[in-house]
């Protein structure tokens, strides 16, 4: 079969794709597999009970099932629902929105294909227009997004060490160079790998800088505010006219209705849902209805604050100080876990590359995320950037401490190969 260049593009070897192939081989080939690698969200009986309720309700009103499962949404998404939303940013935050701020997406992936594609690639006077990472690493899934080849630019971060095994990385503010070819910012927030939050000045001067040259600043917010809200420091939403706003339900528990959200100007909005439609025709309808009973009461706000982010948080420092007990004697590095679901674990001068030691834990049993695939755009090499991985702690508890004790052994294993 021969391929176009965006199917030679999109079938060949990606980093996303790996994950999402190592997943399924997980959950139907190798059940003894322990899975840190992925981003599937942590199994809460209490949230679980409440979306099946939430469920049946909604499927056994008058048209219930009609109404889920029998009609389009329209291009932007249900006009209630995006009222809905709306208002409870007003009221929580105090963000200037109304419904035609906000457009509903198949998942935060697909929102950010279609945004980033809108606002960088070729244009028709022959430019090119770029992503700009400000600070890496970042999320692998963003990796393949562009149309085009060098779709992205990142700057390297500052490293801070914080105390004998924890560091934190910032926004090298210095070194960030806009050009005319840079198309608009694009951070995560939480920090997908890393569980790092950027800082409400490092976010301020964001927006400043790219409000200066008339770019946007994508702000992924699929694990912060207002919903999952799995930040463990007390920081401030951040949104501006200026500002992409990407929502998820994912997080929350709920992967599988695909359901995501963008606040931003009604210019944006509007491209997006025009795109949206040529592309997907319409959003599913399963995750809006159960959104629509989650924003009623601020019941999405009360399962974040009081369920949700307790969970990972206890679960993050527990994880973190199993690492501590058994590797405070190798030189192993932890990012200061400040949301999301991942402990991201720097071995600093790793005697093989992270890939080798994805296989070599793949072997073991231990599916993690190797690190290079998160620091796309940068234009010259790090050896750090093959010196991290990223594990989840979102699964069962004794799955993952069973998990730490695999990865200690194998690291430890290559370490004492080289003394």
């Amino acid at each position: 079969m021969k391929l176009s260049i965006f199917g030679e593009k999109y079938t060949g070897q990606s980093g996303i794709v790996d994950l999402m192939a190592d997943l399924g081989e997980a959950l139907h080939t190798r059940p003894d597999m322990i899975s840190m690698g992925g981003g599937n969200p942590g199994r809460l009986p209490e949230v679980e009970a409440l979306y099946k309720n939430h469920l049946v309700e909604l499927l056994e009103t008058l048209d219930g099932a009609y109404n889920i499962l029998g009609k389009y949404q329209s291009p932007q998404g249900d006009e209630v629902l995006l009222k809905q939303l709306a208002k409870l940013l007003r009221d929580e935050y105090g963000w200037p929105l109304t419904g035609k701020n906000i457009a509903i997406s198949n998942g935060g992936q697909s929102a950010f294909y279609v945004l980033s594609n809108l606002l960088a690639g070729r244009f028709a006077d022959g430019s090119m227009k770029q992503i700009q990472f400000p600070l890496v690493p970042e999320y692998l899934g963003y990796t393949d997004a562009g149309l085009e080849a060098d779709f992205f630019t990142a700057t390297r971060p500052a490293i801070e060490i914080l105390d004998e095994h924890v560091f934190k990385y910032r926004v090298d503010f210095e070194n960030m160079k806009v050009t005319d070819r840079t198309a608009a910012f694009c951070v995560s927030r939480p920090t997908n790998p890393t569980g790092n939050v950027l800082t409400d000045d490092e976010i301020r001067q964001l927006d400043a800088i790219a409000g200066e040259n008339d770019i946007p600043l994508i702000i992924d917010g699929a694990y912060g505010t207002p919903f999952p809200n799995i930040i463990f420091d007390e920081v401030s939403p951040h949104w501006s006219e200026n500002t992409i706003l990407l929502l998820s339900l994912s997080k929350l528990g709920l992967p599988g209705v695909r359901t995501g959200f963008i606040v931003a100007n009604e210019e944006i909005i509007q491209a997006y849902a025009n795109a949206n439609t040529i592309l997907n025709l319409a959003c599913g309808n399963v995750g809006p209805a159960i959104a629509g009973k989650l924003f009623q009461n601020r019941e999405v706000l009360e399962i974040s604050k009081n369920i949700i982010m307790p969970y990972y948080r206890e679960r993050a420092f527990k994880t973190m100080d199993w690492f501590f007990e058994s590797m405070k004697d190798l030189p192993m590095y932890v990012h200061k876990p400040e949301g999301a679901i991942f402990l991201w674990l720097w071995f600093k001068d790793l005697p093989v590359s992270s890939v080798r030691l994805y296989e070599i834990l793949k072997q073991a049993g231990v599916l993690v995320i190797p690190g290079h695939d998160s620091f796309a755009g940068l234009q010259q090499p790090w050896q750090h950037a093959n010196e991290c991985i990223r594990i989840s702690y979102a699964q069962d508890e004794s799955m993952v401490k069973k998990g730490v004790e695999i990865i200690t052994r194998e690291v430890r294993k290559l370490y004492e190969q080289v003394k």
